[in-house]
């Protein structure tokens, strides 16, 4: 029995959702092969038919049969009311139906039943491969196999029927007996996919969490929609293979990654703000994999948000950073420093009736402020477009007003679409945070700014982190204090997210190629 149908029985349900979208479509795929298979045979067949070729007109409308038939069958797998049981009754029918047709067109269109044999027949790979497609019980798989195999003897009957004499018994035997042991692999074959879903089964639990898809990769790891095995709670887990620690990387720089990951955890663990990503579990697996068990958020990251709907109104601006500095208000009274807060990790989402609510994520490159850095001695660490100036000279220890210079650049892009310092290349965007002054956000915006929110940003982005606000807690008691003309209310969030609300993602895009990324420091 294969590892999806067995926990299914264990659980009294049917299998999961992707396990029945991943069945599905390798049906699909499956019957458009078979589709192309007889388009590309049967031409062929009739423009140099063989020497023993029979009644082509009987291949040929058998041909066209297991097309429309196909066609069919391609149909149903996206139909997405379609259930499991339903998916594998219909792809074992399918399975003998497709062996009759190739069963028929080797009798009508290249085979003389008295000559010499001349291999196996095309149903011993059908029979032998069709295991890979759906996964059902060992009996289920026996019983269709052995049917798909006595297609042959049915076509051959069917031939007959057409005039056709029987073979005799060697010939028989020779033609037809490599189907039925076709059959038998199958079985064997099934026996060592299940075994091998069983183990990669093994492999995706993570804690009392079961991994069901990836999302995404990059930064720290891995990203897997994944799901308590008791409480069926949605989850998202993050996690670092123990591949990822090898290769080129050195013995310093793999321990220097497996600390980051952990005080990651560990400081988005210890706080409660109801913006900040919650954290369910923490641990290693027996084979050294590290993961942490996070919510599953409903949304989007500001910069997909900015990227498809444009810049946003400035009450909106506002709502979101207010949040966020909530968020890391609490951080930095704990003494910690998130040193990577841009609009990639910052989520708007759903959260229960609540809506335009934000998230901050990816505590990774987390500081304390009596703490040491977890970075190379010789390296920065962040993202160049909303690294402060003092990062990027390194001549003063990373304290809140890092993360509230990168708010400003967060401010900045939201409100127009463009980083405050869109250089070529990394380093001309590190230049620019140095040593150039940034263009006041209303020169480039398309909407109307107002005077205090822009005055507000780019005292956030000064260059002397004395000149900025204190903290996060400072920053967004100051956003309260900025008055707009359309404040951005719970009435229009809610009509905002009716009408473009994104659905829980697929998959996760790989950051950018300015996320996580590290650069080397600039000489003294």
């Amino acid at each position: 029995m294969s590892e999806e149908v067995r926990e299914a029985a264990e659980r009294g349900s049917a299998p999961s959702p992707a396990t029945v979208r991943r069945a599905a479509e390798r049906l699909g795929t499956a019957a458009l092969l078979v589709v192309l298979v007889f388009v590309v045979a049967l031409p062929v067949m009739n423009w140099a038919p063989p020497p023993t070729a029979g009644d082509l007109a009987v291949a040929n409308g058998v041909a066209l049969l297991v097309g429309v038939v196909s066609f069919g069958v391609y149909g149903l797998t996206r139909v997405q009311s379609l259930t499991f049981a339903r998916l594998v009754d219909l792809g074992l029918v399918y399975e003998v139906v497709v062996g009759l047709g190739i069963a028929t067109a080797e009798v009508f269109a290249t085979y003389d039943p008295f000559s010499v044999v001349r291999g196996v027949s095309w149903i011993c790979l059908w029979i032998t491969l069709f295991p890979l497609v759906v996964p059902t019980t060992r009996w289920r798989v026996l019983i269709a196999a052995l049917a798909t195999a006595s297609m042959g003897p049915a076509a051959m009957g069917l031939a007959r029927a057409w005039g056709a004499p029987w073979p005799d018994a060697q010939t028989f035997v020779y033609l037809y007996l490599p189907n039925y042991l076709a059959a038998g692999l199958a079985l064997v074959l099934h026996r060592v996919l299940g075994r091998l879903r069983e183990d990669v089964s093994r492999a995706q639990q993570m804690g009392a969490y079961h991994m069901i898809e990836l999302l995404g990769r990059g930064g720290m790891g891995e990203v897997w929609r994944a799901t308590h095995r008791m409480l069926a709670r949605p989850a998202a887990i993050k996690l670092i293979r123990p591949e990822a620690l090898s290769g080129r990387a050195s013995a310093t720089q793999r321990q220097t990654l497996k600390a980051r990951f952990e005080r990651e955890a560990r400081a988005t663990a210890q706080l409660s703000s109801p913006h900040t990503i919650s954290i369910y579990d923490f641990g290693a697996t027996e084979d050294g994999v590290l993961y942490y068990v996070m919510e599953l958020l409903d949304g989007t990251d500001l910069e997909t948000l900015v990227a498809e709907h444009g810049p946003l109104p400035a009450g909106r601006v506002v709502h979101l950073l207010k949040q966020a500095c909530e968020s890391l208000a609490e951080a930095h009274r704990a003494g910690l420093v998130h040193r990577d807060v841009k609009p990639a990790n910052l989520y708007v989402c759903r959260l229960g009736t609540k809506v335009d609510e934000v998230k901050v994520l990816d505590f990774g490159l987390v500081a304390l402020q009596s703490g040491g850095r977890l970075t190379g001695d010789d390296q920065i660490t962040g993202t160049p477009a909303y690294l402060a100036p003092e990062v990027v000279r390194g001549d003063r220890e990373p304290d809140e007003r890092v993360d509230v210079y990168a708010l400003g650049c967060v401010a900045y892009w939201l409100l127009t679409g463009e980083l405050v310092f869109p250089g070529k290349t990394p380093f001309e965007v590190l230049y620019g945070h140095v040593e150039e002054a940034p263009t006041p956000p209303s020169e480039r915006a398309r909407q109307p700014i107002p005077a205090a929110l822009e005055a507000l940003v780019l005292e956030c982005l000064e260059k002397d982190p004395e000149a900025r606000p204190r903290d996060a807690e400072d920053l967004g008691a100051r956003l309260g204090a900025v008055v707009v003309e359309e404040p951005w209310t719970e009435a229009e969030a809610l009509a905002w997210w009716q009408r473009h609300g994104p659905k829980p993602p697929e998959k996760i895009v790989e950051a950018p190629a300015h996320v996580r990324t590290a650069f080397p420091a600039r000489e003294p």
